[in-house]
């Protein structure tokens, strides 16, 4: 002991130890060289095994990619499917050797040249093993790595039997075995730990930002790395912290003090500095810096990890969401985290995430609600990129659990937020799809603050409108309004829609039967109805407000659906994100911050019909007015309803052109666009869309291309539905698209353009070259594009090129503007007492804040009213009310200002609120009376994908004399 005592001292005054003076950490793509076979051959995991009939693949693949959008959720391939790959370690391969697992479906059990080492079994997270002691080494090594993977949708826990409650059929797609990335890793002996809790037990790096001063554009940078000495020896050492902009530039540098760590010990080192000239990650505006983390030794770095995150400042309060000191107006979609497409399943490369995380910017998105399961690393730093806020879930399915399963979703959770915690674009993490208890709400909220305080992240679950710990909330489908913590739709506009019917008079002629069963009409018109309902009551239309909501969904999906197909399709866009009347008129309602700040305009469908065609013209804009022109002859201004809906009606077809163009109130022109007629169809046009960097050799990159129908003239052949057959040469593999028919199309290279248009993907194999691609189809001029993809270096089954790495930012939409988003329409009018005919003393329940709580008058007729006071004589214009039963009961009522009517009448049913104008009257006093019997009838008749009906804004009572308000609001 006395001798092992000198020797620490020793060290300590000395600083100086022997190790390695260059950086041994370095990332490899792990993606390239694997077989996979379905089934269970027996000893798969042995050296030996004999696997050269099994399929050559690149990752990320899941085995049964082949039956995305061909078959329904339920049916989808699960069980066992073995995966191999063999591998050397490169020469300059520090001590220790992590590998990374981006996530497997359902559980992987995990074999290095024939010993287990390691075992996962959530099917959502990523996860490390550290393989330093077991991989063999030297230029002549060779390394099997062979994972068994099970995606039975019963698998269960080994060591509690429980069955994970995320592994459902109705949204969380089967793609099974290894869908994501892998990656490995090497470092010396003293080294930064990696974010992988999961088997590793590991935190790795943490950067945020705080003091935040926007419009100086300082703030301090903090770094904290959890730092591991494997070695036998004392170290001590710096952490030095190094800040990158986007074009390279080095802006700041800072060190901690000096670090001593024991032998075998892992401790926590920090450092920070206040930075300025920063740029400040926002709503389309994915500015990302690269935090170079460094442990120096001797004056040497020995270990650097590289971080690219983004800074930004976030508060919650009043109702309303603050992002860089502005209130944002949360506006997006509810998506499935699989974000499938067709035959690929949901492994694509990540300029393909890309691809499709920006439309949902391009659409004036901001926010993505990833629905049930935690989004995979490629989605979540795709959002960093395109400037787009993300909701991040863990794992979950439609209610609260008490027994193992919500320990399961606790670690989840945890794990998911040390890994994505350095991810700007997460900004809320929900811990559940439907209510979940006050102590699950404060066991997660603790969670959050143990591994992320300082990141700027509410948390919350849908629902939890009257919690007293989560700090978001909202419903789905309904309208909710706060002054407190912000609240925001979860789900809405959950109607359907294929997009190969336009209307009611395009080919194949679709009428809404259901009512959920859309054409693209009546689909984007529904979306404009269900908008407004948030946008009425957005920031500045009162003390209480709505934060906005996300529609469910973007992308049509490969899980729970109605109707004939066997997929969901809610989608603004559909399948290989082709978009629908739905995207564009979101890109004009949603251009803004909060209040509208570019005017717009859209109208729905074309203009190629039969020439004794009549029939409405729907247009969505942000003008005051709008008026419709054919070949330059006005057919007057529309109808306006919905604010941003304009209804022009028997507009009777004449081929040429059609115009709308927007004014304001003084006829000032705002917004034009038009419409042309297509002639007869004549060719076939291809247009190839890739990575930013070209298509890539790596037997996982993708191509889509775009195949069009166009008129003599070029231009896109509106009702068009040719059948286009495509011939594929050269290194590539046919991955097709999707149609309504047999199968979906899935795969076939024959496949229907609709509306005009379709897409189909190609992927690259390992071997680089020339790629063509022909369209043909009968009477149609063909279409040839090439392709040429480039090979990758791979030295022992790894690769230095990371396809993620030099993808650019979008920046399109500029930083965080200054000054308000909105302006005030309205004062809402305190109320500072209310008397009763019946239940007095809960009169308060109907203006305390709280959607959960209500009055009423004990079914008692003559004692149907409420009476507001006020602090002074006010003049009133407006009662806003939610009542029980908003959606399938009306009120007869009275309105009074003092003692003057100013309303009579049947209240409306609605999904949330109900607002009454009147003509400005003075007064003291509001009352509202029951005038007469309740009216009850369901007026939406909303049924969930399983059949089931929702009970939410019913009402249970048969009794005529109700009168329940949960809300009232006086302007």
């Amino acid at each position: 002991m006395i001798r092992f005592l000198s020797a620490i001292i020793v060290v300590l005054l000395t600083g100086h130890i022997s190790l390695a003076s260059e950086n041994h950490r370095q990332t490899y793509n792990f993606n390239y060289g694997w077989k996979l076979s379905v089934g269970d051959p027996g000893n798969a995991q042995q050296p030996d095994f004999d696997d050269s009939s099994w399929q050559a693949i690149s990752l990320p693949h899941a085995w049964n990619e082949d039956e995305a959008f061909k078959l329904d959720i339920h049916d989808l391939s699960n069980g066992i499917c073995w995966y191999r790959k063999h591998f050397a370690l490169p020469e300059n391969c520090g001590a220790m050797v992590f590998l990374e697992f981006e996530g497997v479906r359902q559980a992987a059990e995990v074999y290095l040249n024939g010993t287990w080492i390691g075992r996962h079994e959530n099917g959502a997270m990523a996860f490390g093993l550290d393989i330093s002691n077991a991989v063999q080494r030297g230029p002549d090594s060779d390394n099997i790595i062979a994972v068994h993977t099970d995606s039975s949708w019963d698998y269960r826990e080994k060591s509690s039997n429980s069955r994970y409650q995320w592994s459902d059929k109705n949204f969380n797609a089967n793609y099974g075995g290894i869908p994501k990335n892998v990656k490995l890793h090497c470092s010396g002996k003293l080294y930064q730990t990696l974010p992988l809790y999961s088997n590793l037990g590991t935190t790795g790096t943490y950067i945020y930002a705080n003091q935040f001063d926007i419009t100086g554009k300082t703030a301090r940078i903090n770094a904290e790395s959890q730092v591991c000495n494997a070695s036998d020896k004392i170290v001590k050492f710096k952490y030095l912290v190094s800040l990158e902009s986007l074009d390279g530039d080095t802006l700041k540098t800072f060190t901690s003090k000096t670090v001593t760590v024991l032998p075998g010990e892992t401790t926590n080192v920090k450092a920070s500095s206040p930075v300025s000239n920063l740029e400040f990650w926002s709503w389309g505006y994915g500015y990302l810096y690269n935090v170079k983390t460094s442990l120096i030794v001797n004056g040497k770095a020995v270990d650097t990890v590289c971080t690219q995150t983004g800074f930004r400042k976030t508060a919650f309060n009043s109702g309303m969401f603050y992002l860089n000191d502005r209130v944002l107006q949360l506006k997006g979609y509810a998506q499935r985290t699989s974000n499938e497409w067709p035959a690929v399943g949901m492994s694509v490369p990540p300029w393909l995430s890309d691809f499709s995380n920006r439309l949902i910017t391009e659409s004036n998105g901001n926010l993505v609600r990833w629905m049930h399961i935690t989004p995979w690393k490629q989605d979540v730093e795709s959002c960093d990129r395109v400037g787009l806020i993300q909701a991040m879930p863990a794992g979950d399915s439609e209610k609260d659990v008490s027994d193992r399963r919500w320990g399961q979703r606790c670690e989840l959770m945890r794990d998911a937020i040390i890994y994505n915690r350095n991810n700007p674009s997460i900004i809320f993490y929900e811990g559940g799809n439907e209510n979940i208890s006050e102590e699950h709400m404060a066991e997660l909220k603790s969670i959050r603050d143990t591994y992320d305080p300082y990141g700027g992240r509410a948390i919350g679950s849908r629902e939890m409108l009257d919690s007293k710990i989560a700090e978001y909330g909202g419903e789905m489908l309904y309208i909710n309004k706060s002054s407190g913590k912000p609240v925001w739709a979860m789900e809405y506009s959950r109607d359907e829609g294929l997009r190969r019917y336009q209307d009611e008079f395009t080919w194949p002629y679709h009428k809404d039967s259901p009512a959920y069963n859309r054409n693209q009409d009546s689909h984007a018109i529904e979306n404009i109805i269900r908008w407004f309902d948030y946008w009425q009551c957005r920031p500045g239309t009162g003390k209480r407000v709505s934060s906005g909501g996300v529609n469910i969904v973007f992308s049509d999906t490969n899980t729970h659906f109605r109707g004939d197909e066997n997929y969901r399709r809610s989608g603004e866009v559909d399948a290989m994100r082709i978009p629908k009347d739905g995207f564009f008129v979101h890109q004009v309602m949603w251009d803004g911050w909060v209040d509208t700040e570019k005017y717009g305009i859209y109208i729905f469908g074309h203009w190629n019909y039969k020439s004794d065609t009549v029939k409405d013209i729907s247009a969505c804009s942000t003008a005051e007015k709008v008026e419709l022109f054919i070949n330059g002859k006005s057919q007057g201004f529309g109808q306006r309803s919905y604010d941003f809906l304009f209804t022009f009606n028997n507009i009777v077809f004449e081929p040429g052109e059609i115009t709308a163009i927007g004014y304001d109130n003084e006829d000032n022109v705002l917004c034009r666009t038009e419409r042309k007629t297509a002639r007869e169809p004549a060719a076939i046009k291809l247009r190839a869309i890739t990575s930013p960097e070209g298509f890539t050799a790596d037997g996982a990159d993708l191509a889509l291309i775009e195949v069009e129908v166009v008129d003599a003239n070029g231009l896109r052949c509106p009702t068009a539905f040719n059948e286009i057959s495509f011939e594929l040469t050269g290194p590539a593999q046919w991955r097709g698209g999707i149609a309504q028919g047999p199968g979906n199309y899935i795969l076939s290279k024959t496949l229907p353009v609709e509306l005009g248009v379709n897409r189909i993907l190609v992927r690259s194999l390992t071997t680089g070259g020339k790629i063509t691609v022909k369209a043909t189809a009968e009477d149609l001029r063909p279409a040839e594009i090439t392709l040429i993809s480039e090979p990758v270096t791979v030295s022992g089954g790894l690769s230095e090129y990371l396809p993620a790495a030099q993808l650019p930012v979008n920046l399109n939409r500029g930083p965080t503007p200054t000054g308000n988003s909105f302006t005030t329409k309205r004062t809402p009018i305190k109320i500072v007492s209310a008397i009763a005919g019946a239940n007095n003393s809960k009169t308060t329940l109907s203006y305390d804040d709280n959607e959960m709580t209500n009055w009423d008058n004990h079914n008692e007729k003559e004692n149907g009213w409420i009476s507001y006071q006020f602090d002074k004589r006010h003049t009133v214009s407006q009662v806003v009310a939610k009542f029980s039963g908003w959606r399938t009961r009306s009120y007869p009522i009275r309105i009074m200002v003092d003692d003057k009517e100013v309303f009579k009448g049947d209240s409306p049913k609605s999904l949330g609120y109900v607002t009454f104008d009147f003509k400005p009257t003075t007064g003291r006093t509001v009352s509202i009376e029951l005038i007469g019997a309740n009216k009850d009838e369901d007026a939406f008749d909303l049924v969930e994908v399983t059949g089931k009906k929702d009970e939410q804004g019913q009402i249970s009572q048969t009794t005529k004399g109700n009168l329940s308000i949960v809300e009232i609001e006086i302007y």
